[in-house]
């Protein structure tokens, strides 16, 4: 069997066609007609009014907050469990976090973030603010985890409730959308007041690097397309009245990104098959599950996540991790918890413990979209055993 990574890019002929073309029209920066047609097929596809194309999911983050109005010693509240990169602009912009709990969808906790507005904080004027330090928080970064989508529909309310601002980092579950409910045909990322998509490598779409910006706010969106290509007032002159950001994506990541988007639907049902075999193969293994994804989506199954009861099994994730490298499988541990690492100890956390459980015990399987049923059979024949000592 060959080496099965966690997960990788699948490129078909499309990306390579209209990358070269980009290339053969000179237009290979951040101008050309493939950024242009990138934002405008991908904010159809989601059903956003605006988007705006720019080098990173993380850039489109920084983007968003300043967008949104959060200044210096504002506090923003955000997921302690998630990738680091979803919090690290909370600082580019001279903001602190405030780390909120997840519950059993890896999502942040929205009873507990009720319960932290309620008890710690105060409205007013028309705005939030914490009793203990009387900062103002402004807004909220909520992070759809591995595709799944967080409770939306009680966190709109609590923020309608509470005067908070919501970025939706939607950076791993493009594609994702409600199908019933409220928020029934609304995708990840349109349903707060900005999103922001990621194309690293390892997405479900990519384009080498990139993410992109949506939103209903058309004044939001100028704002950031102003800023991303370096505020520039006067181009012939290079009058430049703010500080701007070379944010902009180039033409021939735009194109790639053309190409992908023509094929998010088949690899969206692809994961969804084989997310469905891995249950099928799993289900009657002790000490494991596969995480379920909220029925009331339809999810773009970007990672398959496996809970596993390490202490039952008197082992751990890190000998888990060996074991499966030495059969050729790429698997990893979810990430290291943010109030806890370097750069964040001492900034404020509400009430963490479901998150711990979640960092001992979640540990993601292969998913891209080119993995097959033979190699899906592998995985869970090494996972059993493991798990079985056989």
């Amino acid at each position: 069997m060959a080496y099965i990574p966690l997960s990788v890019p699948n490129m078909g002929e499309k990306e390579k066609e209209y990358a070269q073309d980009a290339i053969a029209t000179g237009w290979v920066s951040s101008v050309g007609a493939y950024v242009n047609r990138f934002e405008e097929e991908l904010s159809e596809y989601v059903n956003s009014k605006n988007a705006v194309a720019c080098q990173s999911g993380t850039a489109g983050l920084h983007l968003s907050l300043l967008a949104l109005g959060v200044e210096r010693d504002d506090l923003v509240i955000v997921p302690t469990l998630t990738f680091i990169a979803a919090v690290n602009p909370v600082k580019y912009v001279g903001a602190e976090p405030v780390f909120m709990d997840c519950d059993d969808s890896l999502c942040i906790d929205p009873q507990k973030l009720r319960s932290f507005c309620i008890e710690c904080c105060y409205v007013e004027n028309n705005s939030l603010y914490h009793k203990d330090t009387n900062k103002r928080i402004p807004a909220i970064i909520i992070v759809h985890v591995f595709g799944n989508m967080a409770d939306m529909k009680s966190i709109m309310e609590i923020a309608e409730e509470f005067h908070l601002s919501v970025l939706e980092d939607a950076t791993e579950s493009l594609g994702s959308k409600y199908i019933a409910g409220k928020l029934n045909g609304m995708y990840s990322g349109t349903i707060g007041d900005v999103g922001v998509y990621s194309f690293n490598g390892n997405k479900i779409i990519t384009t080498g690097g990139g993410g992109m910006v949506v939103t209903n706010n058309e004044i939001i969106a100028k704002k950031i397309k102003y800023w991303s290509t370096q505020s520039k007032d006067d181009e012939l002159f290079f009058t430049h009245n703010e500080i701007g950001y070379n944010y902009r994506m180039t033409n021939v990541q735009a194109a790639i990104g053309v190409g992908q988007l023509e094929q998010l639907e088949r690899f969206i049902k692809t994961k969804k098959d084989n997310f469905y075999y891995y249950n099928e193969l799993l289900k009657n293994t002790e000490n494991i599950r596969i995480l379920p994804f909220d029925m009331k989506i339809r999810p773009n199954y970007w990672f398959y996540t496996a809970v596993i009861n390490f202490n039952a099994l008197d082992t751990s994730v890190k000998k888990l991790i060996d074991f499966m490298q030495e059969k050729k499988i790429q698997i990893r541990p979810v990430w290291k918890l943010n109030h806890t690492q370097k750069p964040y100890i001492g900034d404020i956390a509400y009430s963490i413990d479901t998150a711990y459980k979640m960092e001992e015990g979640v540990v993601n399987l292969p998913c891209s979209s080119s993995l097959t049923f033979d190699n899906v059979e592998y995985v869970c024949q090494c996972l059993k055993a493991f798990l079985t000592k056989e």
